[in-house]
């Protein structure tokens, strides 16, 4: 349970190797987090980046889980759940970037990555919406992107499961209104992780704590929907409404 002031202090990590999940943890850590369970594909990454976490006293419990098994989901959440629950906050972070020229030269590699980012998420998001749900309290926050807002020739894939993801995150929002749990919308916009190494920011761009920071933010004042940073909710209000022409020309 959150304390007194209502600060976190048990977290469960879906894509636990994820650098804005992780630099979400070192910000709650200085305000009272105690546990966090990490699970993810790589054991070894996500023991090697919650270092920082165990040092300041939090005990850190990692777990396999592989966002492609769907069929799997549901038990090892309620597994995690019944062994290290409640939780005070769910992060749903796991996903992949890809590269748009590999997926339309590999169609298969690109339903993988519709999988990961979108099916896998329903599924997690599902089965972790109803643990919140069962135990009346929670946040669970989903990393959504602003590329889902309005795909891109240059990474329509990617921002075709965010878009998805999103409107899946809205409405389960909606299902749990009233039940004590809540789901955060994260859409931040270029972020610089060792996922988009080697691209060019885009404009905007942010660092991974940048995002933790604003993430952190939005759980204080209970938002619905956290964007980072905040100018690209304005942003998105006048590109959504250009025309395909004029929008398609843009490259920032």
């Amino acid at each position: 349970m959150t304390d007194a002031l209502g600060r976190v202090r048990s977290a469960l990590v879906l894509g636990g190797g994820s650098e804005i999940a992780l630099a979400t943890l070192d910000r709650l850590a200085a305000r009272g987090l105690r546990r966090a369970v990490l699970l993810g594909r790589r054991a070894e990454v996500m023991r090697d980046s919650a270092r920082g976490l165990t040092s300041n006293g939090v005990e850190v419990v990692t777990l396999p889980f592989d966002a492609e098994a769907i069929d799997m989901h549901a038990a090892v959440i309620a597994d995690a759940f019944a062994s290290y629950g409640d939780f005070d906050l769910v992060f749903l972070a796991s996903g992949i970037l890809g590269d748009q020229e590999a997926f339309e030269a590999d169609p298969t590699a690109a339903g993988h990555a519709a999988v990961i980012n979108y099916a896998g998420a329903v599924s997690s998001g599902m089965a972790a919406g109803a643990a919140l749900r069962e135990q009346g309290h929670g946040t669970l926050v989903v990393m959504s992107s602003v590329a889902g807002q309005r795909p891109r020739r240059e990474n329509y894939v990617y921002g075709s499961t965010k878009a998805g993801l999103d409107a899946f995150a809205q409405g389960l929002g909606e299902a749990l209104r009233g039940s004590g749990a809540r789901v955060m919308v994260v859409r931040p916009g270029f972020v610089r992780t060792r996922m988009t190494a080697g691209r060019k920011p885009s404009v905007l761009a942010q660092s991974a704590d940048q995002v933790a920071a604003a993430i952190v933010a939005g759980l204080d004042r209970g938002a619905s929907t956290v964007w980072a940073p905040p100018a690209l909710r304005w942003m998105f209000l006048v590109l959504n409404h250009l025309p395909q022409a004029v929008f398609r020309r843009l490259k920032a």
